[in-house]
């Protein structure tokens, strides 16, 4: 039996705490802040957040399936890999989850977006350079947009940052949608749905 049609088309946010809005209300968090810029700008799309505090390459890679199928998303955000990177994980073992999410959501028709991160230098110059260069590579070879760095002037700024040196405040929101929003848009662009009303 054949699913029914969807009325309008979804995005899709799988990603660890940093989407999952950890120790902020859920309404103040960037994903939360996407559904209303999409409004705003005219997109039809509903996100779905299906991200998970603590959430790792290998439990995104194992949800994924089952939320490519329920909501079947014009577009996949992948903001995956930072707590890989926090248990220094192989790099290698990493890299493959994220390759086989794009996969398997251009597989199902989706524009993918690839949120980037780093981790803390003390992890090791090699590992961490390795860790951040990852995504770009994947990114290129995948052929899916990229995001460099979600936290690209907010991570060094203590005023944006909550006490634990890892997750950004409500007020850092806005600008974490800044950071990742214009990759969005070009994924929206090329996914051939609804455009915006002009």
């Amino acid at each position: 039996m054949a699913p029914p049609l969807q009325a309008e088309p979804y995005l899709l946010v799988l990603g660890d705490s940093l989407s999952a809005g950890y120790n902020i209300d859920l309404d103040q968090g960037w994903v939360q802040l996407l559904q209303q810029k999409l409004k705003e700008q005219g997109y039809g799309h509903s996100v779905v957040n299906a991200s998970m505090s603590g959430e790792t390459t290998g439990g995104g890679l194992t949800r994924l399936p089952r939320a490519l199928a329920l909501h079947r998303p014009a577009v996949v955000v992948v903001e995956l890999g930072g707590n890989d990177g926090l248990r220094a994980l192989p790099i290698s073992m990493i890299r493959a989850n994220l390759e086989q999410m794009i996969s398997l959501s251009k597989q199902a028709g989706a524009q993918v977006v690839l949120v980037g991160i780093r981790i803390p230098p003390n992890y090791g110059q090699e590992y961490a350079e390795g860790f951040f260069g990852m995504y770009a590579e994947l990114a290129r070879q995948q052929g899916s947009f990229l995001v460099p760095f979600a936290l690209e002037g907010i991570a060094l700024d203590n005023n944006m940052m909550q006490p634990d040196g890892i997750h950004p405040v409500a007020a850092a929101q806005p600008r974490l949608l800044e950071n990742i929003w214009p990759a969005i848009q070009a994924a929206l662009e090329a996914s051939g749905g609804p455009r915006p009303a002009t």
